[in-house]
């Protein structure tokens, strides 16, 4: 029987501690969300729901211009995680060779490397989309970040990995780079391609501030902005310090309730799909991150 030693119990520990972190913040937010709106603007949810109710998910349901964000958000995750993974593929799998078989990698690696440290800032960013005529249009979500940096040097790695005498032994019967790319290369990076692919969802799906910035147009708004500019007028603690009026003011006014259960429907689609991903997300990592 295997002993425990107290270094385990305390990494065991530790791991829970911040598994609890995380955990709590989202069962919070449940919990408001299947309450009534009186207990939720008092500050009287903690873990479990109060006066449990599901009118909330009602009205959502209901409401178009949350469906209408889920889409845009949708469209971006599809169009933009395909650009990112297109994109990487073919930038790292050039980078992946020896300075003899790519002369020029050095330049491009420095290049690589320098935009990962170094970027040009908010401002000359916004002012080269609006002098690309990109402002409220879609393009501006997906295009800024169509080269993920670190997703690069991934799956560079990854490729190094594999052994070179598949693609001499693919060379000599004749196959070509895009031959040995999609038939050897691709077929055999699965977990990384899994691992960087789930980067892009989350990326693009929990992207608020560029939608904020980029996009006027309510229509085009993608969801987490959506759900970001109405919570942020939304305070609990505010809330618990009002007098019996002006609760009820607030009330009429906007739903904790509501916006709540917003939230939770936009964490349905990450909690789907990681799950299936997981088995290729660690085994990506520790060999994708990690080169002899």
């Amino acid at each position: 029987m295997k002993k425990f030693k107290i270094s385990d119990v305390l990494i065991y520990l530790a791991l829970l501690f911040c598994g609890l972190i995380c955990l709590i913040p989202i069962l919070n937010t449940v919990a408001i969300s299947l309450s009534d709106k009186t207990s939720a603007a008092l500050g009287l949810v903690r873990l479990w729901p109060v006066n449990f109710t599901t009118v909330s998910y009602g009205n959502m349901l209901e409401e178009t211009q949350f469906w209408v964000s889920f889409m845009v958000s949708v469209k971006r995750v599809i169009i933009g995680v395909s650009l990112n993974m297109v994109v990487t593929i073919l930038t790292a799998y050039p980078l992946s060779k020896s300075s003899s078989q790519f002369r020029t990698k050095s330049i491009y690696m420095w290049i690589v490397v320098f935009t990962m440290l170094f970027n040009g800032g908010l401002v000359p960013t916004f002012m080269v989309i609006n002098k690309l005529n990109l402002m409220d249009t879609f393009w501006a979500l997906v295009l800024p970040g169509a080269v993920p940096v670190f997703n690069v040097i991934l799956l560079m790695n990854f490729f190094k990995g594999v052994p070179q005498s598949l693609e001499e032994s693919a060379s000599m019967d004749g196959a070509g780079p895009w031959t040995v790319l999609t038939q050897i290369y691709l077929p055999l990076s699965k977990p990384s391609l899994a691992t960087i692919g789930l980067f892009s969802v989350v990326t693009h799906w929990n992207s608020y501030f560029d939608g904020k910035i980029y996009i006027n147009s309510v229509s085009k708004l993608p969801l987490q902005t959506y759900i970001q500019s109405l919570s942020s007028s939304l305070n609990a603690e505010m809330m618990a310090t009002m007098t019996a009026e002006e609760v009820q003011e607030q009330l009429a006014m906007s739903s904790l309730t509501f916006n709540s259960a917003k939230v939770v429907v936009s964490m349905i689609p990450i909690l789907l799909i990681y799950p299936f991903l997981q088995k290729y997300f660690v085994t990506g990592m520790v060999v994708g991150a990690v080169k002899e």
